[in-house]
């Protein structure tokens, strides 16, 4: 087993580092600060391929594997978690439209969203549906060779930023639970949608937050993704991705608030001698790395599981979404520890990282969710080999 990365993905990590640093680490404090949405940045990033990473080369994208992912998504939130997650959302659905929208909607919208051209949003969460999404209520009813569209939507990045929205509606009865969920594409702009206020939240200042609300809004059939009823099956598909990417988010964070300990550690000095030479701060950067190295082996071994279409891909997803994003926030939480006073002030980007990062513990399947999904599959009889 080879955990070394290939020249190819040296080479994307090289990249991403360099418009990371260039495009996105000297703007992050002030896109914070103000709430700015970087749109021009996003385009920047579509340009060089971060918003199609693993769609097809065929509709525009990169065709990446999702272990090429977590190396270019990683270096990107090391310079600002919140907009990488943004990325990564978009990412998830431009593949969706890719994998599964019709031949009209491949080759005409996600060649716009691969190239960052247009941006996305996807809508899953509902006011009374969060972890429970087969709960939905938003209604899509058959009206000749419509749908009309009725429901509202919450947590929504992007909202009211994006050109289109990723919407998951029961397209089924009341009682038809998951199997009564379909998908569909629906112009951000169509007549119908609203957008609530920009929500004030305690991290990911860089995209916007909103509620969408819809009112008897018309979707052609042609937008629908997948079969009727197919929605929430895709909906998981892309949030076994989804996982991994947020996972991601958390993992570039930590990187970056290890290394500023270090540095603060070296040039910081108390009692006669720098912090570096406190044993007790050396074990506790030794724990902060170790941790770290582990969350990182995990998520790529959950993106190795996804690319090779592992039957148990779904459970190693959540193992390292659970995992990283709580090791993560622990890492950066002790790194603005180390830093004592200094850390806790917006001179110094340990704050905000923390900021950014708390909220991965949340979506995409709370860790809760994550720890019930390990569990009943571990439980299963018979499946003992799925963590050997």
């Amino acid at each position: 087993m080879n955990f070394d990365l290939t020249e190819d993905q040296q080479a994307f990590r090289e990249a991403a580092r360099a418009f990371a640093q260039k495009s996105m680490a000297p703007f992050a404090a002030h896109w914070d600060e103000e709430s700015i949405f970087p749109k021009d940045v996003l385009r920047q990033a579509g340009e060089m391929g971060f918003c199609g990473l693993y769609t097809p080369e065929a509709f525009g994208g990169m065709g990446l594997s999702r272990q090429d992912t977590a190396v270019i998504v990683e270096e990107l939130a090391a310079a600002c978690p919140s907009t990488a997650a943004f990325i990564t959302i978009h990412n998830m659905a431009t593949w969706m439209l890719a994998s599964f929208g019709t031949d009209e909607v491949k080759q005409n919208v996600v060649p716009t969203l691969a190239s960052g051209e247009k941006l996305a949003s996807y809508c899953l969460t509902e006011p009374g549906a969060g972890s429970d999404a087969a709960s939905l209520r938003t209604k899509a009813e058959r009206d000749g060779d419509d749908y009309v569209i009725n429901g509202s939507k919450v947590f929504i990045s992007g909202a009211g930023a994006t050109d289109v929205l990723i919407l998951m509606a029961r397209t089924g009865g009341p009682d038809s639970g998951a199997k009564g969920i379909s998908a569909f594409l629906i112009p951000a702009d169509a007549d119908g949608v609203s957008y609530g206020k920009n929500e004030k939240k305690m991290g990911w200042h860089s995209q916007p937050t909103r509620s969408v609300t819809l009112e008897n809004v018309r979707v052609p059939v042609a937008n629908r993704l997948g079969a009727e009823g197919e929605g929430f099956a895709i909906a998981m598909k892309g949030l076994d991705g989804g996982r991994l990417n947020i996972a991601t988010c958390s993992l570039g964070g930590a990187q970056a608030a290890l290394l500023r300990a270090r540095d603060y550690m070296h040039a910081r000095a108390q009692f006669g001698k720098p912090l570096a030479a406190f044993q007790a701060l050396q074990f506790k950067l030794a724990d902060m790395a170790t941790n770290l190295v582990a969350a990182r082996q995990m998520v790529r071994l959950g993106a190795f599981k996804l690319d090779n279409g592992d039957p148990e891909a779904t459970l190693h997803c959540a193992m390292a979404k659970r995992f990283a994003t709580d090791v993560c926030f622990d890492v950066v939480n002790d790194a603005l520890q180390l830093h004592g006073g200094y850390g806790y002030i917006r001179e110094y980007p340990l704050e905000r990282y923390l900021r950014d990062l708390r909220v991965h513990q949340i979506l995409e399947g709370t860790n809760e969710v994550m720890r019930l999904i390990v569990a009943r599959r571990i439980l299963e009889q018979g499946v003992a080999e799925a963590i050997q």
